[in-house]
């Protein structure tokens, strides 16, 4: 147990200093490395497995909608950027650029992808001609370069992993249409799969994607009441159409332009579900993108039998389960100690009396609870462990949130709100930016969205005071 104690230690608690607790973690989990390239980090094989497991959930929910995945080339040449004038200004300042081929200069800079907007424009305006090819529903799986200035693990890097969908439509009830059904593909995978609650709401046109007409988002509260988006939707209208010349000859026998959408999540999600889920003891990771769901530690494995029962218990649990039953020659203190390090959702234990008496323990990593399940109700058991926990750390990230929600109808209460408390707060805003702005100077807020379903409430602009419908969550953000 004295190994259990000293590698809890290696990680700082929360409470005391939330940033090195997120970084402890990350390092002691073995999600990342850093590089020697600076602002980029190397994801480890168990931080890997978890991106893998998240793609492969998304990716299956988007292809049940008709998407289809390709994949863009990663230079943009820096002429095709400069067409859509609002989003290569948006994207100016974070955009590496390539300059030499080898020993020669090039004839024109090349962009490394912060977006491919602009590359799945070019390439609609060559394939689409009639109504009788859209919609066109493309989603690439890639990585994109943006060169910020401060960085952190999964949260900002300077290259990062992610999904960028981009979509063709016919009309713009069609591009609306589209643009909400991913926004809802987003929330169900965070609420249903990653147990994170989000709020679905449209960003104000400051926050919102450079050249989209509308931005919607799924915003989720970490543990320490900072907000982080989590997916973005766009709709872009026909702005790009226009700028790239993507018409389709309609029906009517009239040219008409196409209407776009965008819409995208990263590996930031990952920093998410750490900032959500995990405690003081490492990661825990909701079942259905945790790399092993289960593992399996004998106990006195030396005695007979020991081992031959734990790998038949192996055998029956990868039938509904990511397993692993660790055989190592290390202590099982430690071994309980590193897979809570690792956010194993379950850890099934088997020694000699629990052979003797038909049973084995099953321990769930979010509350340590013990439960003595007999061998013949093992399938059972797990299943049902696996979903209590997952339900479970819902709910307390829904309890956190719901306890960092305030509403202010004052300027300064808003303010000393956002000074001495963490999380949302819930005020009329009047549509302008400067008030939008103005709030940031005061209170170092920023507006996360205008959530659905609380738009139309009358109410006085906390700013400014002029009478308004609109409803905005405000707070700070990674």
């Amino acid at each position: 147990m004295a190994n259990d104690k000293k590698m809890v230690e290696q990680i700082t608690s929360m409470d005391e200093d939330f940033a090195q607790w997120y970084t402890d973690i990350v390092k002691k989990a073995d999600l990342i490395d850093y590089s020697s390239v600076k602002g980029c980090m190397i994801i480890r094989p168990y931080g890997y497995a978890i991106w893998e497991n998240i793609q492969k959930i998304m990716d299956a929910r988007f292809k049940e909608t008709g998407v289809e995945n390709v994949y863009m080339p990663l230079f943009i040449p820096e002429s095709l950027l400069n067409k859509e004038k609002d989003h290569v200004e948006g994207f100016a300042p974070e955009v590496a650029w390539v300059t030499h081929g080898g020993s020669e200069p090039l004839t024109e800079r090349l962009c490394v992808r912060p977006t491919s907007e602009t590359l799945f424009c070019e390439h609609y305006a060559n394939i689409i001609k009639s109504y009788r090819d859209l919609p066109k529903l493309y989603n690439q799986w890639c990585s994109v370069v943006r060169w910020e200035k401060t960085t952190r693990p999964f949260l900002r890097s300077r290259e990062f992993l992610w999904q960028e969908g981009h979509t063709m439509h016919a009309t713009a009830e069609e591009s609306e249409a589209e643009t909400l059904k991913m926004l809802d593909v987003y929330a169900d995978f965070f609420e249903k799969d990653l147990a994170i609650p989000v709020i679905k709401g449209r960003k104000t046109d400051k926050e919102k994607f450079a050249g989209a007409i509308a931005t919607y988002t799924v915003e989720a509260l970490m543990h320490d009441g900072k907000a982080l988006q989590g997916g973005t939707s766009h709709n872009f209208g026909d702005g790009f159409a226009r700028a790239f010349n993507i018409q389709y000859l309609d029906r009517d026998n009239k040219l008409k332009f196409c209407h776009q959408t965008s819409w995208g999540v990263s590996t930031r999600i990952i920093g998410a579900i750490i900032m959500t889920h995990g405690d003081n003891n490492g990661l825990v990771l909701p079942p259905a993108i945790a790399p092993v769901q289960v593992v399996i530690v004998p106990v006195q494995m030396q005695k007979e039998g020991v081992l031959d029962t734990a790998n038949e218990l192996k055998q029956r649990i990868s039938k509904i389960a990511r397993v692993k039953l660790d055989d190592s020659d290390n202590s099982p203190g430690w071994k309980y100690a590193e897979y809570e390090m690792k956010g194993v959702p379950l850890r099934v234990e088997i020694g000699p009396r629990d052979i003797e008496n038909g049973q084995c323990v099953i321990v769930r990593r979010d509350n340590r609870e013990k439960t003595f399940v007999k061998f013949d109700e093992l399938e059972k058991a797990i299943s049902e462990q696996l979903e209590a926990l997952n339900n479970s750390i819902y709910e307390k990230a829904l309890d956190n949130r719901t306890k960092r929600t305030y509403t202010e109808t004052d300027l300064t209460s808003f303010i000393e709100t956002a000074k001495t408390k963490s999380g949302y707060i819930r005020a009329h805003w009047c549509g302008s930016e400067e008030c939008e702005l103005k709030l940031k100077e005061l209170a170092d807020v920023t507006s996360r969205c205008m959530p659905f379903g609380e738009q139309g409430e009358h109410g006085r602009c906390i700013c400014c005071g002029k009478e308004t419908d609109k409803l905005v969550y405000w707070g700070k953000a990674y």
